[in-house]
């Protein structure tokens, strides 16, 4: 057969023939991105790993002991200041990784980006696990750091054009449920490392390097499985009975034709959803990483009907309360899934500038109106302009690659939105950085806890209000910017898209033979929906102390 010239990985073995459930590609998208996901709650190892020499408290380096010195000693514990370089290399590296290694992947194709993106992101956890076995951070940096964080750059891209050729009618949506997985990745990671942390601790281990080993292991297979179950379909397909819509001046924002991801960094447009994108993230993540502190030391004992303000309150309270806070930082990673498919579904019958304009607006009262119930003590509208916010935060993620797809085509939208992933990476920085530094100076200024993040939320709402500008003034491209019809001809043939199914993959197959049994597609989605649906569970147990 034809398709025996062509290797397994190769994107000719993986263009879908007539029949194929397009249904079936979402599930790939979410075992990978569920796994990699993980990367948001690293942090449940921070505190562990803090103590893995002294297992009970943690045996701390001197003075002459720097960040260097950290990478090396293997006589003190880890600070967990220093251990938290990791998650930032994970979004630096995932942004860089992802803009650097993007066009490569349209001309590979998703599965083999799926396997690079499992050996990089699994392999570095088990690199990091020998890096806690010989307390060598510098190891864990490498491991999970530098290797992990191209696995997630390349894990992270690798759905996005895929999922928008399957779903030219419903490209909001389909993005929408794999960039979800991200979200949720952590929801199932976290307390499945609670879980086996807690089952292999001894008196002398505290379980770390075990657990990265067994959930190493367990994310390789389902990662796998995930790139295997990629398909792509043949240039030009449409789903049964869908006519893309004429190009008319409700629907201008939309491009049939398509840009080459060479000359995205000249482009005006470009840059201006890199701000959209920037500006919303960078809000949203700086208060993310502080929520539960925030939630404390605004209302204090009041969160656990205790009277006091959060420097009044004595060790037992204070654990009390961050019981409480810690059920709210569950609810707002519910409300940043379920955001996520959400406004990315809804950007379908809005429009994507629209769905930004929505996301600017109506963020930027939620967090003028921080300050407000604040100070007048009411948790519930605090809590629940943070959920909105928090549910728009992960929506932006999850729009915006199909706004990329109405203004530069589909045809390398994937490499395109590999380096647009460079505005997370910034706001990653940005965003925490404001949020801290902030906090830090109010403090300076004597100025009381519960008040620090007021001034705090007002640059915030100034952010929203440039990533506002920045989207409104988002416009339709010029010609001169698109491909002629011999340079897509051109990237097609490079792409491996000339020789459709009929040539290359289906020989002389009948056209039957990719019709998928039913039951298949409800296997592929329960194995990525029981694990989501535990994870959900668990979470939920966590709000439920909150509401309690």
């Amino acid at each position: 057969m034809a398709t025996d010239t062509y290797g397994l990985l190769d994107k000719e073995r993986i263009i879908a023939g007539p029949g194929f459930n397009r249904w079936l590609v979402p599930p790939a998208a979410l075992a990978i991105h569920l796994c990699i996901g993980m990367a948001y709650g690293f942090s449940v190892f921070w505190l562990p790993l803090s103590k893995a020499l002294g297992i009970k408290e943690a045996i701390k380096c001197g003075p002459e002991v720097g960040f260097w010195g950290q990478l090396f000693t293997t006589s003190c514990d880890w600070q967990i200041s220093t251990l938290g370089w990791m998650y930032t290399l994970f979004f630096v590296l995932l942004g860089s990784s992802a803009a650097t290694w993007g066009g490569w992947l349209e001309r590979a194709g998703p599965r083999k980006a799926g396997v690079v993106s499992a050996v990089c992101w699994c392999g570095g956890m088990l690199i990091s696990a020998l890096g806690v076995y010989l307390h060598q951070f510098w190891m864990m940096i490498l491991g999970s750091g530098v290797i992990g964080g191209i696995g997630l750059g390349l894990g992270y891209i690798s759905p996005v054009s895929t999922l928008i050729k399957w779903f030219p009618d419903r490209r909001g949506m389909a993005t929408g449920m794999a960039i979800m997985g991200f979200g949720g990745g952590a929801m199932i990671g976290s307390p499945l490392a609670n879980d086996l942390m807690k089952y292999f601790a001894t008196p002398t281990d505290v379980g770390v390097m075990q657990t990265f080993i067994v959930m190493a292991l367990g994310y390789f297979v389902f990662m796998m499985a995930g790139a295997f179950g990629y398909r792509v379909p043949v240039s030009g397909w449409k789903p049964e009975g869908w006519t893309p819509p004429p190009a008319q001046v409700d629907n201008a924002m939309i491009t049939q034709r398509h840009v080459h991801v060479s000359k995205v960094w000249g482009i005006p447009q470009f840059w201006l959803i890199w701000m959209v994108l920037c500006m919303n993230v960078s809000a949203g993540i700086g208060v993310l990483g502080m929520a539960s502190p925030m939630l404390q030391e605004v209302f204090g004992g009041s969160l656990a009907g205790l009277p006091g303000k959060f420097t009044e309150l004595d060790k037992d309270q204070l654990k009390l309360i961050a019981t409480v806070a810690a059920g709210f930082t569950a609810l707002l990673s519910l409300f940043n899934i379920g955001g996520r498919f959400f406004w990315a579904s809804l950007s379908d019958k809005l429009g994507r500038k629209l769905t930004y304009v929505v996301f600017f607006v109506l963020g930027g009262l939620m967090y003028a109106s921080v300050p407000g119930s604040a100070n007048a003590g009411n948790i519930v509208l605090f809590v629940g302009a943070f959920c909105v916010i928090l549910s728009m935060y992960g929506g932006g993620f999850a729009t915006v690659p199909a706004y990329l797809a109405d203004i530069f085509g589909t045809q390398m939208v994937g490499a395109i939105h590999g380096r647009l992933l460079t505005a997370w990476a910034t706001a990653g920085v940005l965003g925490p950085v404001v949020v801290n530094y902030m906090r830090e100076y109010q403090l300076g200024l004597g100025i009381p806890r519960e008040q620090v993040y007021n001034q705090t939320m007002y640059i915030l709402v100034g952010m929203l209000v440039v990533g506002l500008i920045c989207n409104l003034l988002v416009r339709p491209l010029d010609d001169k910017w698109f491909m002629t019809d011999e340079e897509l001809a051109e990237e097609r043939r490079l792409a491996h898209e000339k020789a459709a199914a009929s040539e290359v993959v289906r020989g002389e197959e009948p056209a039957s033979d990719d019709t998928v049994d039913p039951m298949v597609v409800v296997i592929a989605w329960a194995a990525v929906g029981i694990p989501l649906a535990w994870g959900v569970y668990r979470t939920l147990q966590s709000v439920a102390k909150f509401f309690a």
